[in-house]
């Protein structure tokens, strides 16, 4: 399995996040470009798991973002910091929707 999560990006509207199962896992939003803006989970407190949240975040995109890609990931919590600290490990920084509240502790990562 790949530590970057590599799924290819799906339009953020109601047609994609509507055929997403109601179950739980992290996912990740983009700009037009391509760009992580946000990195996010669905977890045991989200009404209908990832479908439930990217339909909240549809409202009222964080960002700009206009697409999306998730994983279904029962160990939701650990993937969600891997791949935050996958991103800072490439950029320098967490994602622009990410920086206002990090996670406590957040590691240090150095992928190859």
């Amino acid at each position: 399995m790949a530590i970057r999560m590599t799924k290819p990006w799906l339009p953020l509207d109601e047609s994609h996040i509507g055929a997403l199962p109601g179950q739980l896992g992290v996912y990740e939003l983009a700009d037009d470009a391509g760009n992580v803006v946000a990195i996010g989970f669905a977890g045991g407190r989200s009404l209908f798991g990832l479908r439930g949240e990217l339909e909240n975040l549809m409202t009222a995109p964080p960002c700009g973002a206009s697409q999306f890609r998730c994983e279904v990931n029962t160990q939701y919590q650990t993937r969600f910091r891997e791949l935050l600290m996958i991103y800072q490990a490439d950029h320098g920084a967490l994602p622009p929707h990410n920086r206002d509240d990090p996670p406590i502790n957040l590691g240090r990562l150095s992928p190859l």
